[in-house]
This record gives C-alpha cells, structure tokens and sequence, in this order.
C-alpha cells in the first residue's frame, strides 16, 4: 500500500471508501436520453431576456439574505399555498441532505419504498443515518401494508415519497400517502420533482398534514442547468431546516435567471405538456417491440423491462455503441432486472431510439 492509500484508508470513512461516486455518462455527440432532461432549449427571446439581466448581475458581493421577492415569485409560479414557508437548495439533492441533518441523529432511520431515487439512501448514508428502504410489489406499485409495517419497526425519523416514483414513474394513491403520512412518527418528505408531467400533486394540502413538506426541482421542466430545488411546508418546519442550510447556498446568478424565466413560465409549460404528450406514443412503441414490457408512468421517462433475446444490459450496450444513452438499471435492484430508463426525448429523438432499438432487438 503507497503512502497515500494508506493515508487515505486511516482518513476516509470505511463506508464512503466502499462507494462508487454518482455516475454521469459522456454525453458529447450523443443522443442523451439518460437523465430526465427537457431536451428544447429555450427561445431565442427568453435567452435575450436572460442575457440581458445576467450582464447586470454583480457578483463581488454575496448574494442578499432577503430572498422575499424570490420566495413571491416562486410561490406563484408553482402554486405553494400562501400561508407556508419556502427553503431553497442548489438542487433538491442538497434540500434532501438539509432534511437528514436537521432531523436525524446517526443511526436513526431514513424510509422510503425501494428502488426509488438513489439519493435518499446516499445522503442517509453520508449524514450518518440508517436507510431503510421498503420493496415495492413485483409490478412496481407500492406495497402499503410492508410500508405501515416498517413504520411501526424502524419508527423513521423521515420518510421520503417520490411521486411519481423514479425509476419506476409509478404514482402512488393519495389513500396510500395519507395512510403513510398518518403513521409516520417524524417527516414525511413528498418529492415531485416530476409533477409538471402529472395531474396530482400534494401542494394543494400541504399544511393539512403536521409532519409534511413538499419537495420539488426545476430540472426536469428545461433548467436542470441552473440546479435549483425548493421545498414548501410549515413555516416552523421551513424555519427549523433553514438553520442548517449553507449561508449562500442559492447564487446571484441563478437568483437573477430564475426570476427571469419565470416570467416566461408559459413557455416552460408548454415545453412539459409536450413530453407528457409523447409519453405515451412512446410507452406504446416500445411495448410492441419483441421482449420489451413497459411500466406506466406518470413522469418524463418510461421504464422497460427487456427479457428477449438480448437483455437490459446487452441493449444498453448496443445502444451506447449507437451514441444513444439511457440509464441502465438491470444491476440496481433485483425487481429491476433487466430494465432500463428511457427518458421522453424530442420527436426525432424518439424516433432515432425506436429505430435502434428495432435494429438491435432483430438482429
């Protein structure tokens, strides 16, 4: 062992050095399908717009404490009840690390239904919580009664509902989230960062529940470049997880661009009602070719099970070789074998996918 490794192995958690960091797949010159990203840019107007007031931006100073004018503007883009409170993150991934912290001693128990976002189980991790997570049903949906019986074990200090669900783009029924939020002892975190692309969401009844927040992003409606995420709930939740969130965690510059786009959050919706549009055209094409069972979805990407011929990791190869990148999730979890996530992509995007995948499945 060098002196390094050595320095390392006495320095790094054991638990962290046993990690593989997030993966993020070279994308240049490929057809990327693989991270749930609008893929139209927006309008050349828009761009002015933004152009414009990022050239007036300062940035030798910090950015400014009062963030009232963002919260309004957020809050009526998005429909957060008047009356709740509104943190920001740079992502949502760091809000879900901001949650851990302020509600979990080390060891106390993270849950969630499995496989669902990889990130609830790593920020448990990193912050030195316990991830519990609660298998789904062999079809993907959620198993209540394993949910409720967990609870009553683990007595979690938060759950996490990713609704829709990814991987899966399950939604889960709102009998079921109110039955898992009446039992929970501590936090109930819903996560819609897919709800653009759905006609459910939990914002409406946000302050009903004393132990829910609401958590969202912007990066799947067209601005996953700017990494910013916010979470609603009670003021005195908002109030408590605020005090661990990094000073300066949300920057000038994507302040300023966000507040500038959405001015133009038409466009934005029609951008999403697109996709949701062509989810379906999509979700049936892929069904109908050899091998190939899909999962409804109620997000921005479809799962698919391939069990032909050529499996989840042999089509995911021979797709890559094609310059075409989705997610392959065959080695994940045992009730994902063989599936990969096919994000919904522009017409010709699409339409490029099912053509290779009509190649590749014949060959």
């Amino acid at each position: 062992m060098s002196e390094v490794a050595g320095r390392i192995a006495g320095t790094i958690r054991p638990d962290i050095r046993e990690l593989s960091a997030y993966p993020v797949a070279h994308a240049e010159g490929c057809i990327k399908l693989d991270a749930m990203e609008s893929p139209y840019e927006l309008p050349e107007a828009v761009r002015d717009d933004l152009a414009r007031v990022l050239r007036d931006t300062p940035l030798n100073r910090y950015p400014a404490a009062d963030l009232s004018e963002l919260r309004q503007a957020v809050k009526a883009a998005f429909g957060v009840p008047a009356a709740a409170g509104v943190l920001f993150g740079n992502g949502s991934d760091e809000l879900i690390h901001i949650v851990v912290q302020a509600c979990c001693n080390p060891g106390e128990v993270v849950l969630a239904p499995w496989p669902s976002f990889v990130y609830f189980d790593m920020a448990a991790r990193f912050d030195h919580a316990r991830f519990v997570g609660v298998p789904l049903a062999d079809d993907l949906s959620l198993d209540l009664p394993a949910m409720l019986a967990a609870i009553r074990e683990h007595q979690p200090k938060v759950v996490f509902l990713a609704v829709p669900n990814n991987p899966t783009g399950g939604a889960w029924s709102d009998a079921d989230m109110a039955a898992i939020i009446a039992a929970a002892p501590g936090l109930v975190v819903v996560d819609e960062a897919y709800q653009p692309f759905t006609d459910r969401s939990w914002m409406p009844r946000l302050l009903d529940a004393p132990n829910v927040v609401v958590m969202r992003t912007v990066s799947k409606i067209g601005l996953a470049g700017l990494r910013f995420g916010y979470l609603a709930g009670h003021p005195d939740w908002v109030a408590e997880l605020d005090k661990v969130r990094p000073p300066y965690n949300l920057d000038v510059l994507t302040q300023a661009a966000l507040l500038t786009v959405l001015r133009h959050k038409p466009v934005l919706d029609a951008q999403a009602a697109r996709l949701r549009a062509d989810r379906e055209p999509l979700a049936a094409a892929l069904a109908a070719l050899p091998g190939v069972r899909v999962f409804p979805s109620a997000a921005n990407f479809v799962l698919a099970r391939f069990s032909g011929k050529l499996d989840g990791n042999a089509v995911h190869l021979a797709l890559k070789q094609r310059k075409i990148l989705v997610r392959n999730f065959s080695n994940a979890h045992p009730l994902l074998a063989g599936c990969l996530r096919i994000s919904v992509g522009s017409p010709d995007e699409n339409a490029a996918l099912l053509s290779a995948l009509q190649d590749i499945l014949s060959a």
